[in-house]
């Protein structure tokens, strides 16, 4: 895949402005978590880009839901933070509104649900991971943020997100850092395999003449 041919594409701030439809054939690879996670730091790491994504100086601020394509082939989605105590209550509400209409498109996704490693699983992450989970929803945690902590903190909060009953067994859990790099090149194994599963897909609906565009 070349990731010099990436762009962000598009950008929605309400709900009006969400895709009715995007290409089917593009997976979207949504990243969903809390504001300060580093969702964009992580966009910027697994591109190779340093300021692509920016991150944002106050956390919260920005509220709009973000399509990068990379080399048509897959959208990177940066989904907006939640659990931004100073938000005022319309800004809650567009988020609600935002979040709602994106989980109701009718799209192939994969949901990379971000964890703070150093502050752990957050009531708002339990809340999110249980949606996931109790929807059907594809999705693996990329715990981020590794490099703050030293090794044996690093060792103890990983496992205590591994033992978690609210994360099922075959979810995929890895530790990540924008910093290091660590963790990259298996947030891109699972990006891959799941790439690779929507295009079989496509292509024995091909083979039978079955697909609806």
């Amino acid at each position: 895949m070349n990731l010099n041919n990436v762009s962000l594409v598009m950008t929605a701030g309400l709900v009006s402005q969400l895709p009715g439809k995007v290409n089917p054939r593009y997976p979207q690879i949504a990243l969903c978590g809390r504001s300060n996670v580093g969702k964009s730091s992580l966009i910027n790491k697994l591109l190779n880009r340093k300021s692509l994504a920016r991150v944002s100086s106050e956390p919260g601020k920005t509220i709009t839901i973000n399509y990068y394509e990379v080399d048509k082939a897959l959208y990177l989605v940066d989904l907006p933070g939640y659990g931004y105590a100073k938000r005022s209550f319309s800004e809650r509400n567009k988020w609600k509104a935002l979040i709602d209409k994106y989980f109701s498109l009718d799209s192939n996704i994969l949901y990379l649900q971000l964890v703070d490693l150093k502050a752990g699983i957050t009531k708002n992450d339990e809340e999110m991971i249980s949606f996931l989970a109790e929807s059907g929803l594809p999705f693996a945690v990329v715990c981020t943020k590794t490099d703050k902590l030293n090794k044996t903190n690093r060792n103890a909060n990983l496992e205590a997100i591994k033992a978690n009953p609210l994360i099922p067994e075959d979810v995929e859990i890895i530790p990540f850092s924008s910093q290091t790099g660590e963790g990259r090149d298996d947030v891109w194994k699972i990006i891959n395999e799941y790439c690779d599963a929507v295009k079989e897909y496509f292509r024995e609906q091909d083979a039978a003449g079955t697909t609806e565009e």
